[in-house]
């Protein structure tokens, strides 16, 4: 039986020393960064078995000293079909993950967890697939731009994986990524908070899914990044989340597996952030060629 495969990366340098988006709070970790450190490692241990024990494989990337971002793989790169793309990061502090994870490709590569790895033009700005979300059940890619990612880097990946796909520009700088408002779930729902997306992008979302399958986040949800969660099969790893949508996701026959994942989200990040899945497409057959959608007027 096929199993979900997930790369994650060690939390042995993670910290947040730095601020490039409005999560990110130095002074708080720096109130006290040995508790928050074994917070870390024991919310990243718990991330991995939840993992593990609802049927996935994990591979576990380590670390890497002064890339403390790079517990955060979902941004680095988008892999479909056996293809990866590698991320094109904004902020110079995450560039220094781009040499790191290229490496990391190309060791899966060789494993055949991967068939090719593709750099993306100069000019590009692509953070992986945070922005870049995968709905098998509508075989699209859902892509967000703005904050992070631009629109050529968009349109580069899109090309390169030959597959639908719908931009959706972001509206805030506190969900400066796709990943952080809006999920799609294995049985066709999609979860998003509509306030990080401009009009036309919520528009856009609504045209592509069934009212009865939009599942709005409440600002509650989205501030506990529980939007930010793993789904594959009847699970869902998230954050930990609150009773109304717990509710709502148990209604729908969903497994929750929630974890305690703070000095993550103290960084702007949590439990889709904390994986890359290598493993999409492989199972089934091809779909048709590219067609790059715009948010309808």
């Amino acid at each position: 039986m096929h199993s979900p495969t997930f790369l994650v990366v060690d939390p042995a340098h993670f910290e947040v020393s730095y601020s490039i988006n409005p999560w990110m709070e130095p002074g708080r970790w720096s109130e006290d960064p040995a508790g928050q450190r074994r917070a870390a490692r024991a919310g990243f241990a718990d991330l991995t078995g939840a993992l593990l024990r609802a049927g996935a494989a994990v591979e576990v990337l380590p670390g890497v000293s002064g890339a403390p971002d790079l517990v955060f793989p979902a941004n680095a790169g988008v892999v479909l079909d056996g293809r990866a793309t590698l991320a094109r990061f904004r902020h110079p502090e995450r560039q220094v993950e781009e040499p790191v994870f290229l490496q990391a490709f190309e060791a899966l590569r060789t494993r055949g967890l991967i068939g090719e790895v593709i750099v993306l033009p100069d000019g590009c700005l692509q953070e992986g697939a945070g922005d870049f979300l995968w709905d098998a059940h509508r075989a699209l890619f859902w892509a967000g731009h703005g904050p992070r990612s631009n629109r050529r880097g968009l349109d580069a990946v899109a090309e390169v994986f030959a597959r639908p796909a719908v931009a959706l520009e972001l509206a805030t700088p506190q969900f400066y990524h796709l990943d952080t408002c809006l999920c799609p779930l294995p049985g066709g729902e999609v979860l998003y908070y509509p306030p990080a997306f401009t009009a036309e992008g919520r528009r856009a979302i609504r045209d592509r899914v069934d009212a009865d399958l939009l599942l709005e986040a409440s600002d509650e949800d989205a501030a506990r990044f529980c939007v930010n969660a793993v789904a594959f099969g009847r699970e869902v790893v998230m954050a930990q989340a609150a009773d109304r949508l717990r509710g709502v996701l148990s209604e729908r026959g969903y497994r929750l597996s929630e974890v305690d994942l703070a000095p993550f989200i103290l960084s702007g990040g949590a439990a889709y952030c904390m994986t890359l899945r290598l493993d999409r497409g492989l199972d089934r057959a091809s779909t048709p060629a590219l067609v790059l959608q715009e948010p309808a007027e």
